[in-house]
């Protein structure tokens, strides 16, 4: 089978994650959003890279092979992307636990002592946590739940919800018997 799947979710509910298993359980490749919305920098994450930029990396990523998964949020500049996509995989996970995950997350990427008070990266780490926090409230102007529910509701192709707190093993076999329906 084919896929061309999109795996999507607020920051933290593991849609990278799914990404990655769906990618395997397929062998396909995966293409985390992140990848291409962001210049590489380091520390990672600072300067986003031009949207004609961004939309022609994807788009060659994507053309050099018939199957893939894409993950993250495309919403506000992957829209040319939609009618490529054989469905969509929506994950909602309480923000308690998104927190957990994006802390635990950070600490592996900076080190536990860089985030803690006084760290190399402890204002960015609770800017972001901030940041990611707001995601459920609709109150940021950028990527909200709001603005998340009105994209998926606008597209044409099936979209399967799940819960970002189950195993991944769950969604994973939820997903393949979703797919099988199509």
């Amino acid at each position: 089978m084919t896929v061309r799947l999109h795996i999507t979710g607020a920051s933290g509910a593991g849609v990278s994650t799914l990404g990655r298993a769906l990618a395997a359980h397929y062998a396909v490749p995966q293409h985390d959003t992140d990848d291409y919305f962001w210049l590489p920098s380091t520390p990672p994450f600072h300067a986003k890279r031009p949207t004609a930029d961004r939309l022609s990396l994807l788009r060659r990523a994507l053309d050099a092979t018939p199957g893939w998964v894409s993950s993250g949020a495309l919403d506000g500049w992957g829209d040319p992307f939609i009618p490529r996509f054989q469905a969509v995989i929506f994950l909602r996970t309480p923000t308690d636990r998104r927190l957990a995950r994006l802390r635990a997350r950070e600490a592996a990427m900076f080190g536990p002592a860089a985030i803690a008070p006084g760290g190399a990266h402890h204002v960015e780490h609770e800017a972001f946590l901030e940041w990611a926090a707001d995601y459920d409230t609709g109150l940021q102007s950028s990527r909200n739940l709001p603005r998340h529910l009105a994209w998926l509701a606008a597209l044409p192709c099936p979209v399967l919800r799940l819960d970002g707190t189950r195993p991944v093993a769950d969604m994973l076999a939820e997903t393949v018997a979703f797919l099988r329906t199509l």
